[in-house]
Formats: C-alpha cells, structure tokens, sequence
C-alpha cells in the first residue's frame, strides 16, 4: 500500500464517521518523543521519519507540520508524495491547529486519537478551533484498521539497572516521590512516561530505539505501587524482587479498567501535559489534582553518584572518538569514505568499551551540504562521500550503564573558506560563552539561551533550534524539563539547578554548502559567589581549531578553549596507545 492508497483508506473512514480533518503525531501513549514502532503512524501515513512532526489530513488535503531542523529532510521525503510540507518557525507551537481554524468551515470536526494526545493538549487544541465554531473530536485510532503489517508492541524482556550506577535504590526513589505526593494532597500518582518510569524502578528495557525504556504505566499509592507491563516481558528474579518492594504486576492493557474503579476517595495526582486523554477520561469517579510529573525534576537532578559515572563515561567515550576521528582523517588521505560508513566506524569504536549498550541516537554525519541538514541521518544507499576536503558535521552518542554522551564536532579536511572560519568562530564564540557564565539561582534556560547567539546575532546570523537539552543518565538523550531556548518552551521556562546536566550546542547553517555545530554536555553547579551556579564541561574530545578565526576571540575565550584542550589531553592519554596519543596532542596544541 503506497502513500496515496493509505491517504485514501483513511480518508474513506473519515468521511463514514462524518470527520474532516484528522490529526496524527509523532509520539504514542505515553507521550515519548521517540515511540516504538508500533505508533509510528505519522511516519506510516506521510512517509516522513524525522523524530518530530504532525500530519494533518483533510478530505482534500494532505499536510506535514515540521520545524527548522527537519525542513530540508521532509522536502526530499514528501518530495513524491500526495503532502505537502508547512514550516513550523516554533518547533513548539502547534501551527497546524490554527491552519485548521483558517481553512474549515464553521461546523466542521476534527478528530484526534485521545490516546495519543494529553490533556493540556486536548484543552490547547480545543480554545483555538471553538474560536472557529470548529469542533474537537476525541475518537479511537483510525489507522489501526488500514494499516494491514503494523508492527506489534514489543516484548523484549527488562532488565535491572544496578544501583551502583543509579545510585539510589527505587525504594529511596519511592520514598521521594511519596513525600511530594504528600505536600500536594495525592493519594495516588499515575504516570505515564517511559523514562520515568524505567528510572524509579531502577529498570531499562528495549522497547524504543536508541531510549533504554519499556513500554508500561505505573500508579503509585502510599503502600505500594502498581506496574502495568506485559508480564511476560518481566524476569522472574525481577518479579520477585519488585514483589519485596511492594511493586505488583498488572496487564498492561488492563491500566482503564483499573483507573475505572478509583472512587472519590482517591486523590490521583496526574500531570496534564503527559497523561492521554484516555487515561484521564478513565478516572471520572476519582478526584483528579493536576500537578506537577514529580520524577521528572526529580530525575533531571544526577545524584554525585550519577555524575561521577558521567565524567568517566565521558573518558570512555572521547577514548573511541579518538579512534574513529583519527581513522577517518587517515582513511579520507587514501580513498573516499561514505558518511554511512563513519557512522557505523563511530558505533564500532564505542562498542569496544566497557557497559556500551548501542548509540543514544541515529548518528548526524552531514558531509558539506548535508551538514545544513539539522537532523540529517545518512541513507547507506544514497549518502555523500568524504573527500580529503570540505567541511564535515558528526553529531553522535552512546548509551552506556554508567551514562548517556551526546556531543558534535564540526572538522575541517582542508583549508577553509572565510564565510566558514567566521560562521565557525562566531558558534564557537557562543559555545564559550555559554559554558563560562555565572549566573544567580533561578536563572532559566531562556534567559541563558542568548549568551550562544549574541556574536551570531552581531553579524546577521542565527540558527532556529534550541540551543540546549537535558540528558538523561543512561536514559534517553532528550530529557526535559531543562535545557536552553528561546520563547515559552518548558526549556525556557526551567530554572536550571545544581546537578542538571544539558547540551550547549549552538551552531550555523548555510543550506546545500555547510553546517557548524559543537556540542558538550555541561552540569550546573554552585559556584564561587553565594547564590550564583555556574557550568562544569564534562565531555572530552578536542574542538577543531583550523576553522577558528583566531583574531575573533578574547584572551578570555582563548583561555578557556586551551584549558578545555589541556584537560582534554590530561584525562584522555593515559587510555591510548602512543600513536593516538600524539594525534590527540597534537589536536590538543594550545593556540
């Protein structure tokens, strides 16, 4: 079934139930940025399969929502199709619900899959089209019955995440958790997110790629706690010790039926912004608090224990970019390599570390133009060859027991153009700036964020995403609620605390010539001055400085860079053999 038959069979169940737009996301029950692939339905819909995006079908149209870093990649994938691209300049702001309002007549329905959408959604979606007189209808999913191979949900068994890395016991982690529930007056906690519930119970799983997670709810109640999951996906052993922990096992299809039955007398706090509609319509006898996803802030702040396993994964992870960055500039001397190839080269030299468990996410290896392309993945069949020349952007991580990497380099094989060593020094030049700031206590992301693009900014240029993320601790790469960026994102609004760790990765994009991008993960700490935190920069591999302008940068900058260089090569040598060990110093070399 091509594109245009599944655009139809669908469109031909709308028109029975009297629909005339229907809403796809990106995401699944649970509201993951990354689902499984058994609710990839927007990618199986448009074809598009960029992490983010929403599909939007009418009966006469058919369109595809999208931010800045995904533009250039859905333009080639719905290049053949029946959609049609809309940018979306706020990755944040769902500007398919205002098209919708502009575009339907007064009277007309639109209809989303409530297992799909939160609350906060529901209500967001609903204020902008009852403005329109349009109505908003939560309905089941229509693409269950036409999408004929759909994969199933998976059941790989979970496993225990040791606390000698996490470094709280789930019964600590409980205890947190019940204490906050508490204060806000809860008798129960109903969660649905897959992180959070893999990191209170000290479990990870296999259900998500690249997100050591599994599919399940969980309710928390003062005594004992409730874990919806396919049982068969649970060892014994695991069993038995969640058993000893007051951790029951329920069906995982049977979590309605069970919120069905809480009563007036129970007080479940949910967080509207990751519980589905279904979940929510469910507890109508119950007295519902809407609050705040306590493990979230919980989980976002890393333990000494966590942190300390950071900074070591970090050793581990720049000892294999040394050997794969080192490989590839040696290989490129003799014969072209594919950005394909590189990717898995940087897979493969991670995976001869102690704990790896397989990459944090689809490696970005954008070579010359591909590297404008924020979110670009390289196609085995179709990607560019790196030639002893141009610029290349890597983006990659790994997911370890002991830690979560994420970090960019951009590197030069040749000498570069002056377009590109003052695009490349000004995105350096913020990066700096951003990892030395010192700043009072309750300072938001979105009041950091313009300290990576002020010298952009001085000469006319920008870059449209976040500048930063929080990351989890062999969890997933992408974890709220911190990180940096502009407007009224969660990111903006959070205040960044001691023990988050975040991404600072601003960079520049010339479309179909160059991307620049560079990236380390940093951990907010108190700081010198009473009531002021500043960053510690874990991640350690060198910063290419044959694209530096070097007149560009302050003293002050300059010695930041050689210091990070200095600590780079003080931390990384005594793990390599003396080959890699002069490559490094010599990429080390203090300017």
């Amino acid at each position: 079934m091509n594109i245009d038959q599944r655009l139809s069979s669908l469109r031909q169940q709308m028109d029975h139930f009297g629909i005339d737009a229907y809403i796809l996301p990106s995401g699944d029950p649970h509201q993951s940025e990354y689902p499984a692939s058994h609710w990839k339905s927007r990618e199986w819909i448009s074809g598009f399969t960029g992490s983010a995006g929403s599909a939007v079908i009418t009966l006469s149209h058919a369109g595809l929502w999208t931010d800045s870093r995904y533009f250039l990649q859905a333009e080639e994938e719905l290049s053949s199709s029946s959609f049609e691209l809309h940018k979306m300049l706020n990755q944040f702001q769902p500007g398919y619900i205002t098209w919708l309002s502009e575009n339907l007549a007064a009277g007309s329905k639109v209809a989303i899959d409530g297992a799909l959408y939160s609350l906060a959604q529901r209500k967001q979606f609903e204020k902008i089209l009852s403005e329109k007189n349009i109505e908003l209808v939560v309905t089941q999913d229509f693409i269950g019955s036409v999408w004929e191979d759909r994969p199933a949900i998976p059941v790989d068994k979970i496993f225990e995440h040791d606390v000698s890395f996490a470094g709280k016991s789930r019964e600590t982690k409980l205890t947190e958790i019940r204490h906050e529930m508490r204060e806000l007056g809860a008798s129960k906690h109903l969660v649905t997110t897959l992180d959070d519930i893999a990191w209170m119970y000290n479990l990870r799983g296999y259900d998500v790629e690249y997100n050591p997670v599994f599919v399940a709810y969980t309710v928390i109640s003062e005594d004992e706690t409730l874990l919806f999951i396919n049982e068969a996906k649970v060892p014994e052993d695991i069993r038995m010790r969640l058993e000893k922990d007051k951790v029951y096992l329920r069906p995982y299809e049977s979590i309605i039926p069970y919120l069905n039955t809480l009563g007036q007398n129970d007080r479940v706090l949910i967080n509207e912004g990751t519980t589905n509609i279904e979940l929510f319509n469910a507890l109508k006898h119950a007295e519902v608090i809407s609050g705040p996803l306590i493990s979230r802030h919980l989980k976002a702040v890393k333990n000494e224990t966590e942190l300390d396993h950071f900074r070591q994964v970090m050793v581990k992870d720049g000892v294999a970019l040394t050997h794969a960055f080192r490989w590839l500039e040696n290989t490129v001397k003799e014969r072209a390599v594919s950005e394909f190839e590189f990717s898995n080269k940087l897979a493969e030299c991670r995976s001869q570390q102690a704990h790896y468990y397989g990459e944090s996410f689809g490696a970005i290896i954008g070579y010359k133009g591909n590297g404008a392309i924020i979110h670009y993945r390289p196609d085995k069949e179709k990607c560019a060859m790196i030639h002893d020349e141009g610029i290349l952007l890597s983006d990659s991580g790994g997911q370890y027991l002991d830690g979560t990497t994420d970090i960019t380099r951009t590197i030069s094989f040749s000498e570069p153009t002056a377009e590109e060593k003052n695009a490349y020094t000004r995105v350096l030049k913020g990066h700096i700036s951003l990892s030395m700031a010192v700043f009072p206590e309750g300072t938001t992301g979105g009041q950091l964020d313009m300290l990576a693009r002020k010298d952009l900014w001085q000469d006319g240029l920008n870059f449209l995403h976040g500048t930063g993320h929080g990351v989890g601790f062999f969890m997933n790469v992408h974890e709220p609620p911190q990180g940096f960026a502009p407007g009224g994102s969660m990111r903006a609004r959070t205040k960044h605390v001691p023990g988050m760790v975040t991404t600072n990765e601003p960079g520049y994009y010339e479309e179909n010539k160059f991307g620049i991008r560079i990236e380390n993960l940093l951990v907010a700490k108190k700081s010198g001055f009473d009531g002021f935190l500043d960053f510690e920069t874990i991640t350690l591999f060198p910063i290419d400085t044959s694209l530096i302008d070097q007149p560009m940068l302050t003293r002050g900058e300059l010695e930041w860079l050689n210091s990070y260089h200095n600590m780079v090569y003080e931390k990384l040598s005594p793990h390599l053999d003396e080959e890699h060990k002069s490559w490094l110093k010599n990429k080390c070399a203090a300017l």
